[in-house]
């Protein structure tokens, strides 16, 4: 536990089985400080994922099928709340981020001063590097500005995965992450605009997003469907049209 808060770390993963190794390794440096659990939910990887996750220590969760990162994300925060976790950490299966600065995001939850904690690579002391792609880097500028006017609160990031949670605020019935428009990107998005709208206590806070070498493959995201996947509850959520 850490400062008497049992943390379980999320790491939703498709076809990152080159990857998931690093992740789970570094994580495994922090297990029994930091964090209790390391989950990785498998969302229907067709390569060698959840072997090597397994392999390398971390307790492992298959879909079965590919039903999105909404899903997986979902899955693991239903597995925060059955088995009594205080906090629930979402990670980026890929890499990208590092477990290194996790109490960045512990510390204002485990403090009792926030709710939710985003990590931002914008704000001072955050850090982002790799070969992100072109689109992307324009594209997560403009939708913390379009979240951040609708939810009336100026905000540096929203689409970043590296993020914390207390669990006992997912059991807030005006939250409904079983909805099937979550299943992919919408879900992250949905979260973060609920709790801002709702007025639950959120921060930012720097973290380092560092995108491994494109021939490794750094991103599952394809540049125009999966964007509409996380703008459009930008527009669901903002003007009502979905709970």
């Amino acid at each position: 536990m850490y400062k008497g808060c049992r943390i379980l770390l999320v790491a939703p993963a498709y076809d990152e089985e080159t990857k998931i190794v690093e992740v789970v390794r570094r994580a495994r440096s922090l297990a029994g400080i930091l964090i209790d659990t390391i989950l990785v939910v498998d969302d229907g990887s067709t390569d060698r994922t959840a072997q090597v996750a397994r392999e390398a220590g971390a307790r492992v969760e298959s879909l079965g099928a590919v039903l999105g990162v909404g899903a997986a994300i979902r899955h693991g925060y239903d597995i925060a709340r059955a088995e009594g976790f205080h906090i629930a950490v979402v990670i980026a299966g890929n890499n990208k981020d590092s477990p290194e600065e996790i109490t960045r995001l512990l510390d204002p939850l485990c403090d009792g001063d926030y709710d939710f904690v985003m990590g931002s690579r914008y704000l001072p002391g955050g850090a982002h590097g790799g070969d992100m792609p072109a689109y992307r880097k324009f594209a997560t500028r403009l939708h913390p500005l379009l979240t951040g006017l609708l939810c009336g609160k100026r905000i540096s990031e929203s689409t970043n995965g590296y993020r914390a949670i207390r669990v006992p605020v997912l059991d807030d019935q005006r939250i409904n992450l079983h909805q099937g428009w979550l299943d992919r990107y919408e879900l992250e998005v949905y979260l973060l605009m609920k709790l801002l709208k709702l007025g639950y206590r959120t921060c930012e806070v720097p973290v380092s997003k560092i995108y491994p070498p494109r021939a490794m493959g750094n991103t599952k995201m394809r540049p125009v469907i999966d964007w509409w996947h996380m703008l459009r509850p930008i527009f669901l959520v903002g003007f009502g049209l979905r709970r």
